[in-house]
């Protein structure tokens, strides 16, 4: 690969980037003022970046935590479009990710957890691509059903790995040839994509890259020249990660007993790693993904691309970092059912769009097949945003709707689904003795104040309820999945923690 594709420094980096936290509002009002005369046009090209476990509100522009540092994704804010109210489906990385590709619900397409393989005969969106005559490219973390990494429908190129992967010196699968490398994944990941476009692809057609990261995934392992970066900055705990009465006053039984488990802050990962640590590498992580986007836009830049294609980058599902005593995602909390997604496209975006329609994962396969001027399929559950990344006001959902199945692997969680709309969100359980939940997401942002048993509240629910088990029936998702036992059962309970 080119010497040109290497990772930029940092010093590069802040010569693209104006921004900073504080100035991002005077920023992104500016730039709204003067959108460019061509804005509003359809894109030739989509390059759609995943992340893994990224929580939503950990981008530098959002100034949560304060030292975090994320030019490039805040680069695309200033220039493009913040989707501020983005979630999954279902927040756990196989289920999500098959909803990517499908636009369906998680009880559609059958990928219900991190072993169930996706079912014979599904279509991914990428086919239709291919039949419409679009050149696709899958380049990183496949991760569903089970650890292959053979090439699937869809892509004339393809480099994956098995599984998890790993961060450092992996081994990618290239078109069915297994080839070692020496490394850290993120950066080899985008040589690969920039080799692609600028050297794989024929220039008389247009292109889908499909970019998908191992970051951040745990256990966090950051590049050489992250880690370290944030070892002494001083982390602010989640006002409801303590064990106190007051943070858990009408919340089910099974969130505080969740914290002393595998996914949570008193036996996070049985004890494999501190929770400062686990928070600072996490942060270092996520800026080699950083780092990716801006190697994307610059060549796209330098290469005339910029105007003509769609850049999308989005979270496979959010991460929980102490809130609720908690850690990793599967339940429906703001922390790990919403995620970051950004949009840039210079030719068709209007600079500072801040975007809070309820868009969701499924919507990804339909708006990117409205890129390509194709029909959005019916088997399709999302809808296109691409008039709304247009600028244009067309009707869209007024509720995002979630669902989870329990797993015997982590039976910390109980199958969940839920609805929110933008101010309400209520929890229901499915199989535990416990309660259910409902949220006023305006007064009650940290969602601490469980209304379920307010008396003023109790029509809504039963709206809610009513809309949830409407969801349900409408989309043939009635029947709570069953799978054989696979894999390893993380249900230790921490015995210095337990109550006597």
């Amino acid at each position: 690969m080119k010497e040109s594709y290497k990772t930029t420094n940092r010093r590069e980096f802040l010569k693209t980037l104006s921004l900073t936290a504080a100035a991002l509002p005077f920023a992104v009002e500016s730039a709204a003022a003067q959108p460019k005369s061509n804005a509003g046009k359809k894109p030739k090209n989509v390059i759609f970046i995943l992340s893994d476990d990224h929580r939503y509100d950990f981008m530098g522009f959002l100034n949560k935590p304060k030292f975090l540092e994320t030019p490039n994704m805040d680069r695309l804010v200033r220039e493009g479009a913040y989707i501020k109210y983005a979630t999954v489906t279902t927040s756990l990385c196989s289920p999500s990710r098959a909803s990517i590709l499908t636009g369906q619900y998680a009880h559609k397409h059958g990928v219900v957890d991190n072993n169930t393989r996706v079912p014979e005969g599904t279509r991914f969106f990428p086919q239709d691509l291919q039949k419409a005559g679009w050149q696709t490219a899958f380049i990183g973390k496949w991760h569903m059903g089970h650890a292959s990494d053979e090439p699937r429908p869809g892509f004339d190129k393809w480099i994956s790995f098995r599984g998890q992967g790993v961060y450092y010196n992996p081994t990618f699968n290239i078109d069915g040839r297994q080839v070692k490398h020496e490394g850290y994944v993120s950066d080899l990941l985008t040589d690969y994509a920039l080799d692609w476009i600028e050297n794989g692809r024929k220039r008389d057609k247009p292109f889908m890259l499909y970019l998908s990261h191992k970051a951040v995934h745990a256990m966090f392992e950051p590049a050489k020249r992250h880690l370290g970066k944030y070892q002494n900055v001083q982390i602010k705990y989640p006002q409801n990660m303590a064990d106190t009465e007051e943070n858990y006053k009408g919340k089910p039984r099974w969130v505080r007993e969740q914290r002393n488990s595998w996914h949570g802050v008193d036996y996070m990962y049985h004890g494999q790693m501190g929770f400062d640590t686990f928070y600072r590498r996490y942060c270092e992580t996520l800026l080699s993904v950083d780092d990716s986007i801006g190697r994307i836009i610059n060549y796209l830049e330098d290469n005339h691309l910029a105007e003509d294609t769609l850049v999308m980058y989005m979270g496979d599902n959010g991460f929980v970092l102490g809130e609720h005593g908690l850690i990793d995602k599967r339940h429906v909390y703001e922390e790990s059912m919403r995620v970051p997604f950004l949009a840039w496209c210079p030719g068709m975006i209007k600079p500072g769009t801040v975007i809070e329609e309820l868009v969701q994962n499924i919507d990804i396969a339909p708006t990117i097949l409205d890129v390509a001027g194709l029909e959005i399929p019916n088997r399709m559950d999302g809808k296109s945003f691409l008039p709304i990344l247009q600028g244009k006001k067309i009707p869209w959902r007024d509720a995002a709707f979630y669902e989870y199945y329990w797993e015997r692997n982590f039976p910390q969680t109980p199958t969940t689904h839920g609805v929110r709309t933008d101010r309400y969100k209520y929890i229901h359980y499915h199989g535990i003795w416990d309660i259910d939940e409902l949220y006023d997401l305006k007064e009650d942002s940290r969602e601490m104040n469980n209304l379920i048993d307010s008396p003023e509240h109790q029509k809504l629910i039963k709206q809610l309820n009513d809309r949830m088990f409407d969801w349900l029936e409408k989309t043939d998702g009635m029947l709570i999945p069953l799978r054989r036992d696979s894999g390893t059962q993380q249900d230790k309970r921490n015995p210095d923690k337990i109550k006597k």
